[in-house]
């Protein structure tokens, strides 16, 4: 006869709330990122081409969310206080995301868009999280990704999602500094070459 289930704990609970609350948060962020943004007066084919990658991250996330574990059973057998620990890994990582996002959209200012374009008076952001990455906003869309398939889905879901998240992430810094290259020339080509795209050492 197999366990019986109890029912999540407070931390489970907590957890769970602090996944709901952090993506309500980036939502928000985005729509004031969004509102303080420059308008976009011409579509270009190379924004065209970022909306597919734009599309695979999103797809990412429904793979996450699609697949989910019983109500917080661990990724893996555990013990509770090795659960415990995953879960406050985990709400730190999309803590960690959130301020990295916020932080990355007050730095580009009017500057932000979902998609590749040069704006009037365009200016290569060089500092804040820019300095640590050169996409800042895409690596803590990552850690959103990790906190969620960490907190609610199967192992072999996140690393699928995981796949293709990098596939589409690729796909739009590879059509954005296209943009910038063309734009800002050698003055970007220094900065690609001293600071990482995404993930150090990977992409």
């Amino acid at each position: 006869m197999g366990a019986r289930y109890v029912g999540p704990d407070a931390m489970e609970e907590a957890a769970l709330f602090g996944l709901t609350f952090l993506w309500i948060l980036f939502g928000v962020i985005f729509f004031l990122g969004r509102r303080g943004a420059a308008p976009n007066t011409k579509t270009t084919a190379r924004e065209n081409k970022s909306w597919i990658g734009f599309v695979l991250q999103m797809v990412s996330y429904g793979l996450v969310y699609s697949f989910e574990r019983p109500y917080f059973t661990p990724l893996v057998p555990m013990s509770k206080l090795a659960e415990a620990i995953v879960l406050l890994v985990a709400s730190a990582i999309g803590i960690g995301s959130i301020w990295f996002c916020y932080s990355a959209m007050r730095t580009l200012g009017k500057q932000w868009a979902l998609v590749a374009r040069v704006i009037s008076g365009h200016e290569l952001v060089q500092q804040g999280p820019f300095a640590v990455v050169r996409n800042p906003i895409y690596l803590a869309m990552f850690g959103l990704l990790l906190q969620a398939g960490i907190v609610v889905s199967f192992w072999w879901v996140i690393a699928a999602a995981v796949v293709l998240f990098l596939f589409g992430t690729w796909i739009r810094i590879r059509e954005e500094e296209k943009v910038l290259r063309e734009q800002f020339g050698a003055q970007f080509d220094d900065y690609a070459r001293r600071v990482p795209a995404v993930i150090p050492g990977l992409l």
